[in-house]
């Protein structure tokens, strides 16, 4: 388990830009990082995320967004008030147990805000240790709907599942009537997907069937021909790991990508020449990519990130940061204050508007369809449609704790 502290974090030209920019939006974090509690403490913030591990891709993505929006928030002095933020990483590897672990010690040293949580396993695991000692925790990219509602000291900055499932709808507009086709593989990530789609597409009045493959399967021709045969309007592909590229080539060789609306999520850039030549042919639903948003939010992060670039997770480590500052700003050292502050919070984001739902602490944010195009270290995204978070908005659970 790696642990980091800062305590004065990347104050350089690059968050000064960013704060210069902050300053010109519409409650400028010189204006809103004002809070109180106790004196000129530090505000201790523990982030456990996946600084290494199969998610570390993320996880990087997720602290380069936190140190930008740290920057906005406050102005480029990473201070609330007269209160530095003391930032604690711990690297969760992607391990549930890695990560309990991290958050028993961190709130043991005093700490009363938790954040991160690469993994949906991770973020199920920590949410009730968060309730069981009242300490705050905002949830990373973990896209599990089981997130939401958890319990009243549990939040999220990143978007949910169903978010995702409901972009992937907005391709077929009203589902009443219409056939789809779920392709994935026959693991527990492919029958999630599959679960989704039917609750989701199918509760609104879609026909849902499936088509899965075998995780060790790499010839998909049967599967092309039995996709084509089920002339589907909708075809939702679920795919992980290294078959990908000999998939998505199948599937454009025997017409199945000319035949139909195929759709799929848009993950991080690097993997986009998985695609192929097939690329430009997807439809994409997408929690975020460069460009998808100007607002000066995105720019400011835009700024401050590493090659001036933002990915599919920079903004959840951005609004996480923006959350922090809110939580401390209202709330102090009172943990039920910074809950009561973040609940119902609306805020410009780098995806544009984004509302915390008193509810249940679902974050309604804007979401996107996409199309590639160009091809290798040449590929780009571009948003087709805008979809506002009141079209994406997930039905609301009763808090379970």
């Amino acid at each position: 388990m790696t642990v980091r502290t800062t305590r004065r974090v990347f104050v350089t030209a690059t968050t000064l830009l960013a704060a210069a920019l902050a300053a010109t939006a519409c409650g400028s974090p010189q204006e809103t990082a004002t809070g109180g509690g106790d004196g000129t403490a530090p505000v201790k913030v523990g982030l456990v995320y996946s600084q290494s591990g199969a998610l570390a891709s993320y996880g990087k993505q997720y602290i380069e967004g936190f140190r930008a929006g740290l920057a906005y928030a406050t102005g480029g002095t990473n201070k609330i008030g007269d209160r530095t933020v003391e930032v604690t990483e711990v690297d969760d590897a992607g391990d549930p147990a890695k990560a309990v672990s991290a958050a028993k010690d961190l709130i043991g040293k005093g700490y009363q805000i938790l954040a991160g949580s690469t993994a949906s396993g991770v973020a199920l695991q920590v949410a009730p240790i968060a309730a069981q000692n009242k300490v705050l925790f905002i949830s990373g990219p973990a896209a599990t709907d089981g997130a939401t509602g958890v319990n009243r000291y549990t939040f999220r900055s990143g978007r949910q599942s169903y978010q995702d499932v409901l972009t992937a709808k907005s391709f077929i507009g009203d589902a009443a009537g219409k056939k789809v086709v779920v392709f994935a593989q026959d693991s527990a990530f492919g029958k999630s997907n599959e679960d989704a789609v039917k609750a989701v597409i199918g509760g609104a009045g879609a026909t849902v069937t499936s088509v899965l493959a075998p995780a060790s399967a790499t010839d998909f021709t049967p599967f092309a021909s039995q996709l084509t045969a089920a002339k589907p309007d909708l075809l939702f592909v679920a795919w992980a790991g290294t078959t990908a590229p000999a998939m998505w080539q199948t599937l454009d060789q025997q017409g199945v990508l000319g035949s139909t609306t195929v759709v799929t999520g848009l993950d991080i850039r690097a993997s986009w020449p998985t695609f192929g030549a097939a690329g430009t042919k997807i439809s994409f639903l997408s929690h975020f990519f460069d460009g998808a948003a100007d607002n000066p939010a995105a720019q400011a992060a835009k700024k401050a990130v590493p090659g001036g670039v933002l990915d599919l997770f920079h903004p959840d480590g951005f609004t996480a940061a923006q959350m922090v500052v809110r939580a401390a700003q209202e709330g102090g050292d009172d943990v039920d204050k910074m809950v009561t502050a973040l609940e119902g919070w609306s805020f410009d984001g780098v995806k544009g508007k984004i509302t915390v739902r008193a509810e249940d602490h679902a974050l309604l944010q804007p979401m996107f369809q996409a199309k590639l195009a160009g091809s290798g270290d040449a590929i780009t995204a571009t948003a087709q449609k805008v979809l506002t978070p009141e079209e994406t908005t997930p039905p609301a659970v009763a808090m379970k704790g």
